[in-house]
């Protein structure tokens, strides 16, 4: 993981699309040398985005975006072909609609929420935010694909656990999906839509909380990048060690709700106390 944080920060690509197509193949690298020393190559993929995440690299969000739009494919697709893939007659045979249903409730219920509590003791969070958490999650493409897998090897009863693994996923996405909204709305919880991220530009100025301070001590958060900076005709490396001094015209990827902090950052005198 260090290496490829390493190769994601410091090494330059020229366009911008180019840097989540890295990602992806960084992804397929990971899965395909897990899988050849014989370890789960989803698992290895997996723990590698936690760990990736997390971290500060330029244009994080056209990353981001750009897997999000990818997964979002990858999940109509394989919805798709469980409706192809199914019979809904075959539903009704050894009671396939009721053992996914129970299964639905008691994941849901209880399974989820005896897992995830005690995951979230050591943080510091209200109790409703525990209880959204408990109550949301991702669910739907992998419990298919993994189903999918099991008839395509011929396992045993592979064909009923594939019904009930329908029925699960159908509860999980017409209840528990639709009732984000309603929970967090009922529980308090604030939700917002991220708005289209962009290259904005900022003048260092004097007295400003970025007057002399390093690119490397700013608290600009870990979804703002800055990509260039000029002082006067000259370009400055936009890395960590640089110094700013008013004047300075700094360039930055960041998504539109942290605009207003980074002008703050760059353009506000600091106030006296």
């Amino acid at each position: 993981m260090a290496i490829l944080l390493k190769v994601m920060r410091r090494i330059a690509l020229p366009g911008q699309g180019l840097y989540a197509i890295r990602t992806l193949a960084a992804a397929g690298v990971i899965y395909g040398v897990a899988s050849i020393a014989h370890g789960s190559g989803f698992l290895a993929v997996f723990v590698a985005g936690l760990l990736v995440g997390d971290a500060r690299a330029p244009y994080k969000g056209e990353i981001e975006r750009f897997h999000i739009s990818l997964a979002n494919l990858a999940e109509m697709v394989v919805f798709a072909t469980l409706g192809l893939t199914i019979h809904l007659s075959d539903l009704r045979h050894s009671n396939q609609w009721l053992d996914g249903l129970l299964l639905a409730l008691i994941l849901a219920l209880i399974a989820r929420p005896l897992a995830v509590g005690p995951l979230l003791l050591p943080f510091r969070m209200r109790w409703r935010d525990r209880i959204f958490v408990m109550w949301g999650g991702l669910r739907g493409a992998v419990p298919i694909l993994l189903a999918a897998f099991a008839v395509l090897r011929g396992v045993d009863e592979s064909r009923r656990l594939y019904g009930i693994v329908f029925v699960v996923v159908c509860f999980s996405v017409v209840v528990q999906g639709t009732s984000i909204p309603f929970v967090a709305a009922r529980l308090g919880i604030p939700m917002r839509k991220s708005g289209p991220p962009g290259v904005r530009r900022f003048v260092v100025a004097p007295g400003s909380r970025a007057d002399g301070e390093r690119i490397g001590s700013l608290p600009i958060g870990d979804r703002s990048w800055v990509t260039r900076i000029r002082r006067g005709k000259t370009e400055l490396a936009a890395d960590g060690p640089t110094q700013l001094q008013p004047g300075d015209e700094v360039h930055a990827v960041t998504d539109i709700q942290d605009v207003d902090g980074l002008r703050r950052l760059f353009e506000r005198a600091k106030t006296r106390s």
